[in-house]
């Protein structure tokens, strides 16, 4: 038995950890580093343009230009945070509209090949595995993370999440990295996604053997390591995607001096790398973000306030002129209440040099400024409701508005990162055994999109439809003929984003009618056939009934 153990245990590791040195293997790392430095110097031409949007909109997740030191000091140069909290607002609404804390953002419903029998029956099913999904996306990292990615998106155009799985019996399934952009150079595939990706990260001797726990150190990095905790090692990983459709993943050392040491290797099926853009420009690989649109103004606000702040200082302080006489030295006076300033007999002391007349105009210049960075960064769309409460035509149109403006990025972010997020999470779970052995085809099972942004898209079709039910009412009852009031509802339920197993898709309008009067006949002959009008009346006979009949049993 122990034997047979032994070499279970050698062959997995064999099957996942194959550390074979030999020629192939190294030609492999070797046309993956070249891969690597080929995409590294493309990413290039961003870093600049990078660190200066960090710089302005989000200074303290800057890793460009030597800003990666913790604790550094990251904001002596920023006079105007406007862009700063405009930022947080609109990474925080994307949160909110996009994939909302304790929520149930998505759902899985049946697709248009199955019957009316079939998606009853599934509809449940369904129903459960998307809330088993969603609780794994709860009890895990997964709000900290997307928040750090969508402030990535705003800022920087691209953002890049890291999707792993926890071993089996730990509190959640998933475990998710907010990836930093001057950690990952991405590849874009020919049907214009970016399913190529390269991680270069640092890691001490703990977090390699915690993180790689099967590899084999070589023995020099581990006392290195041994003697000094806090030493760290870079290590690369690359997902690069295959012909089979799935994803090869290497994560190797490389800078032990030697050749290259291979930590671990495997394959997954769904890309455990998740990059997605905000808006991308024909040609470009990363995207460009709402930030890079206005950081002319954001510079130009900047300055603004630090001229300000130096003329407010010049204001308070005063310019002064002296005599030349030989007496009175500048550098030992001190203007402070109460001080006195020796001068010599007969010159004219300190005295204030009078400031020209002007028409200061900086006010209405610094508010023109940051009223179109707030515009450029949709504050004034998706920020918090301000003032007295809108009625419900203001809400409508302000989900319709931001519809409108979110719609093209929305539609970006469902394909490179919603879609890819779940596809991946269900793969899991369903390895795992926690859900049905089902897949998300677009034709059996699709995915439903419940988060608010995507509701807001359908709030016009909706209320377009209950005023045209309206209409039809009022026209009278040969108009309602014409309505199918069952489709109706399922349509609207479809729209607002009901749980599908809630919808019932096997039940027409006559047996909707029908029944009703089915289950009367069916009731026994001693129960009543049709309802009472008034239901006190009845119940008072009844009573009345009831002692009646007690007094007769004791006389």
């Amino acid at each position: 038995m122990e034997i047979t153990k032994k070499k279970q245990k050698k062959d997995r590791e064999k099957i996942l950890f194959d550390i074979d040195d030999t020629e192939q293997e190294r030609a492999v790392i070797q046309g993956l580093l070249r891969r690597y430095a080929a995409a590294k110097s493309k990413r290039g031409n961003w870093e600049s343009l990078w660190q200066e949007a960090y710089q302005y909109a989000l200074p303290q997740r800057n890793s460009f230009g030597g800003f990666g030191n913790e604790g550094q000091r990251k904001m002596d140069d920023l006079y105007d945070a406007t862009a700063l909290d405009a930022v947080e607002q609109l990474a925080a609404s994307l949160l909110a509209n996009l994939t909302p804390p304790w929520s149930q953002w998505f759902g899985l419903k049946p697709g248009p090949d199955l019957s009316a029998n079939q998606a009853e029956a599934l509809a449940p099913v369904l129903e459960k595995a998307a809330k088993t999904i969603q609780a794994h996306f709860e009890r895990s990292n997964f709000i900290v993370e997307m928040h750090q990615c969508y402030l990535d998106l705003v800022v920087g155009g691209t953002a890049a999440l890291q999707f792993e799985e926890i071993a089996p019996g730990s509190f959640s399934a998933f475990k998710f990295t907010a990836i930093p952009l001057g950690q990952i150079v991405l590849e874009e595939s020919d049907d214009g996604f970016l399913k190529g990706a390269f991680r270069e990260a640092e890691f001490t001797l703990s977090q390699l053997r915690s993180r790689y726990p099967l590899a084999i150190l070589p023995a020099q990095l581990v006392q290195s390591g041994a003697k000094d905790p806090q030493l760290t090692f870079k290590a690369l990983e690359t997902v690069i995607p295959n012909e089979a459709g799935t994803y090869d993943f290497k994560a190797f050392l490389t800078n032990t001096g030697e050749a290259p040491v291979i930590l671990k290797q495997g394959n997954f099926i769904e890309a455990p790398i998740l990059a997605f853009r905000w808006l991308k420009s024909p040609g470009e690989i990363y995207g460009r973000s709402p930030v890079m649109k206005t950081l002319p103004d954001i510079k130009t606000a900047n300055k603004v306030v630090e001229l300000i702040l130096k003329n407010a200082s010049i204001a308070v302080t005063g310019i002064w002129q002296a005599d030349d006489d030989g007496v009175l030295n500048p550098a030992n006076i001190e203007l402070k209440p109460g001080s006195i300033i020796p001068k010599a007999v007969g010159s004219q002391g300190l005295k204030p040099l009078d400031m020209p007349g002007r028409f200061d105009v900086s006010e209405l210049v610094l508010d023109s400024l940051r009223g179109r960075i707030r515009h450029a960064l949709l504050t004034d769309k998706l920020g918090p409701v301000i003032g007295t409460r809108m009625t419900a035509t203001e809400v409508l149109e302000r989900s319709s508005e931001m519809a409108v403006l979110l719609g093209a990025t929305y539609g970006r972010l469902q394909a490179e990162l919603l879609m890819p997020l779940l596809k991946r999470a269900f793969s899991i779970l369903r390895r795992r055994g926690e859900i049905p052995d089902i897949a998300i085809d677009g034709r059996h099972v699709e995915l439903d999109y419940r988060a608010p942004l995507a509701m807001a898209q359908g709030q016009r079709n909706v209320q377009n439809t209950l005023f045209w039910v309206s209409s039809a009412q009022s026209m009278g009852a040969e108009a309602m003929a014409s309505v199918n009031l069952t489709e109706t509802a399922r349509f609207l339920g479809e729209a607002l984003g009901v749980p599908s197993d809630l919808i019932r898709k096997d039940f027409g309008f006559e047996e909707a009618v029908l029944a009703p009067q089915a289950a009367q006949e069916h009731l026994p002959e001693n129960m009543p056939k049709n309802m009472p009008e008034n239901p006190q009346e009845d119940l008072q006979t009844e009573q009345t009934q009831l002692k009646e009949n007690g007094n007769e049993l004791a006389t």
